[in-house]
């Protein structure tokens, strides 16, 4: 059974940081591509960072260019969202998805965390 278990969320003030995980058990990690979405009160899900199952290839969503970084350890099967100078409208439910990839293309069944909780408030 595939899991995938995001933490690290809480309440942050403006301009702070947190450090969101997700790990995931019952599966090839090192197979799938891992993306992170977020979802705000009344607004869609939004992708907004992503590394391949090579690890080599990061990108991000304009909004949080230069301030998110993602990375991945295969070892522990953990991939990690380094969140900097926090805004409040990074306010979200964060979520990680696992999907294999080849490139740019994704492929095979898609599988989600259960989210963690992001508030950014002073």
């Amino acid at each position: 059974q595939v899991q995938l278990v995001e933490s690290g969320g809480g309440l942050v003030q403006p301009e702070g940081s947190l450090r969101l995980s997700c790990a995931a058990s019952g599966l090839t990690f090192s197979n799938y591509a891992i993306r992170w979405y977020r979802q705000a009160p009344g607004k869609e899900r939004e992708l907004f960072a992503v590394i391949t199952s090579a690890g080599g290839d990061t990108n991000y969503a304009d909004s949080v260019k230069g301030r998110f970084t993602i990375s991945r350890d295969n070892a522990k099967n953990t991939v990690y969202l380094q969140m900097n100078s926090l805004k409040p409208e990074d306010t979200a439910v964060y979520y990680c998805n696992a999907r294999r990839n080849l490139g740019s293309e994704y492929y095979g069944r898609a599988y989600w965390g259960q989210g963690t909780q992001v508030t950014v408030s002073s």
